[in-house]
């Protein structure tokens, strides 16, 4: 079980100064454990911030969120965030970097050597398990990101534009890996991203925001079958959902 609540949620940056900008107003979602769900909107409209106040690095002005019934007040465990950027770190290998969080937690070396092993498999890091993150390319280091985050065991997952500095070819595969990694976990997994075809491709749920300040316009079910495949992308049914979801950011 691992369901948030968003509950009559506002935000306002600096409120009671001249300069105070509100970013978000009157949010209501619910996310069902082990379901994937997108944020999508205009750059502005407040995507990144709710994503990062579900993971207890803002406080809302108003409102709350809950994670099983419990008020999210901060950081978790029980979260784990993967960032537009890689977060690795430079001086550990790859193996060494995903149970960088349970090697904090006091496991000893032979859970550790498991954990390594079941989630470079996961996220097709084999053969790569010793080497540097410098020797890496962009979307193997998203890779060791996703990886790590997987290898703490969070109950929710969540992804700010994890891919957007991917080239098309990267980008596609690793939504697909990202889709088998899910599938294996079960995990709740709320990702934020501008790219509609992306969205599309993950989710079950797709939350439409209105630009700033941000508000839920619309949440579009995808009932594409599962599991998901490149050749969806071209199928009536991705289109028109496509086209509608444009529509609605365009106006």
């Amino acid at each position: 079980m691992s369901e948030i609540h968003v509950s009559n949620l506002f935000h306002t940056f600096g409120k009671g100064t001249p300069d105070a900008l509100t970013v978000l107003e009157n949010i209501d979602l619910v996310f069902l454990s082990g379901s994937f769900n997108t944020i999508v909107g205009t750059s502005g409209c407040g995507k990144s911030t709710l994503l990062k106040m579900m993971a207890g690095l803002y406080a809302p002005t108003e409102g709350s969120i809950t994670l099983n019934g419990e008020e999210i007040t901060g950081t978790g465990r029980d979260r784990g965030m993967v960032f537009q950027q890689d977060a690795v770190f430079p001086w550990m290998t790859v193996a060494k970097n995903i149970s960088y969080g349970p090697r904090l937690r006091g496991a000893g070396k032979k859970e550790q050597r498991e954990i390594e092993a079941k989630w470079v498999e996961i996220v097709g890091l084999q053969g790569f398990e010793d080497r540097w993150p410098r020797e890496l390319s962009g979307g193997m280091r998203k890779r060791v990101d996703i990886g790590r985050v997987y290898a703490n065991d969070p109950e929710v997952l969540l992804m700010d534009e994890p891919f957007g500095a991917l080239d098309a070819q990267t980008k596609e595969r690793m939504q697909t890996d990202l889709l088998d990694a899910w599938r294996v976990s079960k995990k709740t997994v709320i990702f934020v991203t501008h790219d509609l075809e992306e969205a599309i491709f993950l989710s079950d749920k797709i939350i439409v925001m209105s630009a700033r300040p941000g508000r839920i316009r619309h949440i579009e079910d995808v009932s594409l079958p599962r599991p998901r495949t490149n050749d969806m992308r071209l199928e009536s049914e991705f289109i028109n959902i496509k086209r509608k979801l444009w529509g609605m950011l365009e106006h």
